[in-house]
Formats: C-alpha cells, sequence, structure tokens
C-alpha cells in the first residue's frame, strides 16, 4: 500500500481486526545487521543523507510573529529558523559570516541577530545590517557577508530544511499529509538526551507488537495486544493504535464513524521525525545522532486542532500521562537495547511480519545511503 486510509477507513478496517483477531503484517521479513548500530563510518553516511533530505525542523506555530527563531542543529550544522519582516519564514546557518561564532541558542524573539563575539549584526533576512568599527574591515561588501541560507520548505504545518540543496524536497514531502492546523497551541518545547543510537529510538515509536508486554498497566489496558494498521506513504509511515472503546462505532454507519479519541496515529517521517495525534494532544519528536551510542531529541507538545482553554487542560493532562508512563517505559528499553548491542550477543536484528513500519524505514534508509550521488 502506498497511502494512508482516511479516518472512516481506518476504523472500518481496526473493526474487521478485532472482529477476526487479526492485524496488519507484511509478507517479509527484515534482518538488518547490528554491525549498522556500532559503525562510525555508517553513522557518517546517515548523517550525509540527512543533509540531502528535507527534515522536519520546527512546527510552523514556534514561528507565529516577526521575529520569532528556533535554533539547533541539523547532521552538525547549527541552523536558525526565523520569521521575517516580511512574514517569510527563512533558514540560515548559525554562523557569523565574520569568525563563525554561533549567534543564538534555543529559541526566543528578535529583531536582529547580533553576534556575541565582536557585535556583528544581522537583520532577519539575514543581510549584514552593521558592524562596529567598519573602517576596520575596508574592502567588506556587506551585501554579500549576510548569513549562508539553507533551502526550506513549509508543509503540513512543519517546516522543513533542506542542508544540501533542494533537489528532493518535492519528491520526499509529497509524501506528506496536513498533520497540524493553525489553531494548535504549542504547550511545551523542549530538549533531551537517550543513551541509544537514533535508529534504536525511532524503532520503538513504530510497532505496536511490544505494548502487552512493555507497557502492561499504562497503555495495554486501553488497547489491544499486537493489533495495528501499517501504512506507508512514500519512505514515510503510519502505525494505528486503536483503544478498545473504538469498538463503540460498530453501530455508527462507516461514513459517520469519528476515530478522535479511540486511536493513536503516529506518523514517521523519514528519516528522523515523529509527530503522535493522541487523545487529546499532539507530540512531535526530532531526533539527532550526536554519536553512536546516544540520540538527541527536539520536543514539542501541542494542542490537538479545536484551541480553547479546555482543549488546552485537557492536552496538559493527557501529555502529562504518557510523558510520565509510558514514555519513560520506552526509554528504559531502548536504553537496555543499546547496551545489549554492545555485547555481541546478536549479529542480526530481525524485524518480523508485524514489524513492517521499521522495515519500511531500514529499507529506505539502506536505499538512500547506496543511491549515487546527485550534483
Amino acid at each position: 500500500m502506498d497511502g494512508f486510509l482516511s479516518d472512516t477507513g481506518v476504523a472500518e478496517r481496526i473493526l474487521s481486526h478485532v472482529s477476526n483477531g487479526t492485524t496488519d503484517r507484511t509478507d517479509t521479513v527484515w534482518r538488518e545487521p547490528v554491525a549498522n548500530y556500532l559503525s562510525e563510518e555508517r553513522l557518517n553516511r546517515e548523517r550525509a543523507a540527512f543533509k540531502s533530505l528535507p527534515i522536519a525542523f520546527c512546527p510552523t506555530a514556534a514561528l507565529s510573529n516577526v521575529g520569532d527563531y528556533v535554533s539547533r542543529s541539523v547532521a552538525g550544522t547549527p541552523l536558525i529558523v526565523v520569521r521575517g519582516q516580511d512574514d517569510r519564514i527563512r533558514a540560515f546557518k548559525n554562523v557569523c559570516r565574520h569568525r563563525g561564532a554561533q549567534l543564538v541558542e534555543g529559541s526566543g524573539c528578535t529583531r536582529a541577530f547580533v553576534c556575541p563575539y565582536h557585535g556583528w549584526a544581522y537583520r532577519l533576512d539575514g543581510h549584514l545590517q552593521s558592524l562596529p568599527h567598519q573602517d576596520g574591515f575596508p574592502d567588506l561588501d556587506k551585501s554579500t557577508s549576510g548569513l549562508i541560507e539553507v533551502a526550506l520548505a513549509e508543509h503540513g504545518g512543519l517546516v522543513f530544511v533542506t542542508l544540501d540543496g533542494e533537489h528532493l524536497q518535492e519528491e520526499v514531502l509529497s509524501g506528506v499529509p496536513e498533520l497540524l492546523t493553525d489553531d494548535q497551541v504549542i504547550l511545551e518545547a523542549g530538549e533531551g538526551e537517550i543513551g541509544a543510537n537514533w535508529k534504536v529510538y525511532i524503532e520503538s515509536f513504530i510497532e505496536g507488537y511490544h505494548i502487552k508486554y512493555a507497557h502492561p498497566e499504562t497503555f495495554y489496558p486501553y488497547g489491544y495486544d499486537n493489533l495495528n494498521i501499517i501504512e506507508h506513504c512514500g519512505p514515510h509511515s503510519r502505525v494505528t493504535y486503536p483503544f478498545r472503546r473504538i469498538e463503540k462505532l460498530r453501530d455508527t454507519p462507516p461514513g459517520e464513524r469519528q476515530v478522535e479519541g479511540r486511536l493513536t496515529y503516529v506518523y514517521h517521517l523519514f528519516p528522523n521525525v515523529l509527530v503522535t495525534i493522541l487523545s487529546r494532544h499532539t507530540n512531535i519528536v526530532m531526533v539527532e545522532p550526536i554519536d553512536l551510542n546516544r540520540t538527541r531529541t527536539y520536543t514539542y507538545r501541542l494542542t490537538n486542532s479545536g484551541g480553547g482553554e479546555e482543549a488546552v487542560e485537557l492536552a496538559k493532562r493527557d501529555s502529562s500521562f504518557v510523558a510520565d508512563t509510558g514514555v519513560q517505559e520506552d526509554i528504559a528499553l531502548v536504553e537496555g537495547i543499546q547496551r545489549g548491542i554492545q555485547s555481541e550477543a546478536n549479529q542480526v536484528f530481525t524485524f518480523g511480519h508485524f514489524e513492517g513500519a521499521i522495515q519500511h524505514f531500514h529499507r529506505n534508509l539502506t536505499a538512500r545511503l547506496q543511491a549515487p550521488k546527485t550534483d
């Protein structure tokens, strides 16, 4: 399958699985060499692939006002994304053109970017605005000394950046649906570190085979044992985790079935971003490998569409439950897996018929790493 079902199509398929005691499954088994989680050379090629692909950087909602900016690294390259005076969002390398200092950290709102080292100032459109004692640089052409711009695209409520040109943006983003709406409110933005390889962390989100055993008192009582819908759209995937209360829709005409609050959608935006739409809130996790054993995460928690004070309170409650329970259980498991990787107990990891989204991830990543370079 290539494309995501409608909500009503999802409900119909889930109810069929419940009746028949079945789940989505692939025809294949994928065996991923454990050496691919241990190789510095492989990690360097993965980072290079990040540079050639559009990477989700932040939700558009994080840049609502003129001067709003977000800074972080992608594939080791420090970047700033900012909304300019002309209301256009741009991306730049977070590097002063004088001596290479980083201009800002984190996020905020500003009228200009002023280098903390020597005070060179850049407008929101990246142009060099001023510098102290300009007479010390007699040959400087301010018109050619602005910040280095990076290709950017807005799609589905997210801002994507592409470090190595933009030749793949249309190809890759064509599979990304509209995930966020203008009325969603950011509840919290955070940064963290996971003691595991970035791929191990991604894998933990995109299969439901583990729910009964990994989350016996948190997620499983509300859901099913190994019942998921797994779909692909281009290199991306969506895994649907239904709640038992979806069975209340059996007597509702198919065209009138509303799935909100009755399932969780987990979108994997290839290669390193996860968007989870839960009962009352939406969670975005952007993953950046630090090294083979550590992963940086950039997280946004938002209300679901619909806004309002009640929606905010429900979203906060839902978000706290998930963050304090299932998320912590998954982190403990993936960090344990990372310790196991070091033991050399396994030569391969076997992803079976119920782990189709992980297979799709590795199949696409392998293809990208093997593809010839394009100019």
